[in-house]
């Protein structure tokens, strides 16, 4: 096998594995990644970025799988119960208007010059939002969330349909905007992720499952299991990180980034 290729498709893994989760946006990265990479074709590079998602989201589950368990064999208990409408009503905006808009948006806004835009913009949001100090913060504890609150926390993670905008950063931002504290924001972010995401890779694998061909199987297979450690890593990392810590370095990480993205490109 080409040792470049594998070299490659490592840098892919990693770049999912620890960009999924933070507010920096992992399909923007990959996007710019795959493109100054020149790794495989567009084709077959969005069937690669959708296998390595399914890594990255099995390491949330292997983090939480005690919370998943219990809430399995309690389902006939009220908090269960709450907690899966939760995550059912907050995953249902980004599902409809995902359907909805998909083509399009991957059409006119799945390149680099957009994801840079969105990259600064959204920096420039984070960091307006971290020095207006949340005030309103009311939820504590992820169980203690109802409906209504999922649905907005839901529709903010919709605005990440937007490559660039990034999904966590987006539910996170949300959620503290809505009530949150940032833990409890950025630990439904992971857990929402999982039924989106799930769905997300089910059915753009199915769209391209033409495209999949055992030749394939071992970058696949090295890139699963790469993005599934970093994002494992990145998880443990930020969970500690938001006990003390803003998003700040994340803003103007974005922003840099972005515009260096946007001079390389223009």
């Amino acid at each position: 096998m080409d040792i470049i290729l594998i070299f490659k498709t490592i840098i892919m893994g990693i770049v999912e594995g620890a960009t999924e989760f933070l507010p920096v946006s992992s399909t923007g990265h990959l996007i710019i990644a795959g493109d100054i990479l020149e790794f495989l074709t567009k084709e077959k590079r969005d069937v690669f970025e959708i296998v390595i998602q399914l890594g990255a989201i099995l390491a949330v589950v292997w983090q939480y799988r005690q919370k998943f368990t219990q809430v399995a064999v309690s389902l006939n208990a009220s908090k269960s119960q709450q907690f899966v409408l939760n995550l059912f009503i907050a995953f249902l905006p980004l599902a409809i208007l995902g359907l909805a808009f998909h083509s399009q948006i991957k059409a006119l806004l799945f390149n680099p010059k957009s994801v840079a835009i969105a990259l600064v913009v959204g920096g420039l949001i984070i960091l307006w939002i971290e020095k207006k100090k949340i005030a309103n913060i009311r939820i504590h504890n992820v169980d203690d969330m109802d409906w209504k609150l999922a649905l907005k926390v839901g529709f903010a993670q919709a605005i990440a349909l937007i490559p660039g905008t990034s999904r966590a950063g987006s539910t996170i931002i949300g959620g503290m905007l809505f009530g949150l504290s940032r833990p409890v924001a950025t630990e439904f972010s992971f857990f929402l992720a999982v039924p989106v995401m799930f769905a997300a890779t089910a059915y753009d694998l199915y769209k391209s499952r033409d495209l999949l061909a055992a030749n394939d199987l071992m970058i696949f297979f090295i890139g699963f299991v790469t993005a599934f450690i970093a994002a494992l890593i990145v998880i443990k990392v930020l969970i500690r990180f938001v006990q003390n810590h803003d998003f700040t370095i994340f803003a103007w990480y974005r922003i840099v980034f972005g515009t260096i993205v946007l001079f390389y490109y223009w």
